[in-house]
């Protein structure tokens, strides 16, 4: 039921929304995705006088385990930050070339996520299994070779997020996953995560009904 109101809300959206107010950039007000068959408009909200009351609103949490990342987790990989999030989202993940991965466990990807992310949870990582990792890196569009050798050419590119500055999940995912071998220069680190998509107020899709308590 509440996925029924969100779509609902996102389509009256589309004709009954003002976005000049509060645009992404100066000249770009909206960027417009599909996410399987679903269109889902990509704004800042325009009420200026909108606040976060979440649990996003926190400063400070125990750590470890909540201490701040390094804005690089592995050497080779790419930065990026909102701008070239929705970049990112709009020419790779759009056209099939890129994934963008919400790294977080399950429960806080269906309370709310960035459109266009999938959910693999960092814990799926967290294995010696070969045959775990092979699979993993398969739907990642590389190629194992007869020899249990693995073929990155086609491997896409992968940009991961998970709460925020506080939050290791997706560092972990990429320090994991880079240690068998996927290659650095095909991983972007939204190292803002949840809290700064949210602080800008841009757009969040919700995919349950769970709660993040």
């Amino acid at each position: 039921m509440h996925k029924i109101i969100f779509i609902q809300f996102i389509f009256l959206s589309f004709i009954f929304a003002d976005y000049t107010q509060v645009k992404i950039t100066k000249d770009i007000a909206y960027v417009d995705v599909n996410e399987s068959g679903q269109n889902i408009r990509i704004h800042r909200i325009n009420d200026t006088a909108n606040v976060l009351s979440d649990d996003f609103t926190k400063t400070s949490r125990v750590c470890p385990p909540f201490c701040v990342q390094p804005i690089r987790p592995v050497k080779g990989v790419h930065n990026l930050e909102e701008l070239e999030l929705i970049d990112f989202i709009k020419n790779k993940v759009a056209k099939h070339k890129g994934l963008l991965i919400d790294a977080r466990t399950p429960k806080w990807f269906k309370a709310e996520t960035i459109p266009m992310a999938i959910n693999v949870p960092f814990t799926i990582t967290q294995t010696d299994d070969k045959k775990i990792i092979n699979k993993l890196f398969t739907l990642f569009g590389a190629k194992v070779k007869p020899d249990g050798t693995i073929d990155y050419t086609n491997a896409k590119d992968l940009a991961l997020f998970c709460n925020g500055i506080w939050c290791g999940q997706s560092p972990t995912f990429i320090r994991n996953i880079t240690r068998h071998g996927y290659p650095a220069n095909k991983l972007y680190y939204y190292r803002s995560g949840m809290q700064g998509w949210k602080l800008l107020g841009l757009t969040t899709v919700i995919n349950g009904d769970e709660e993040v308590k």
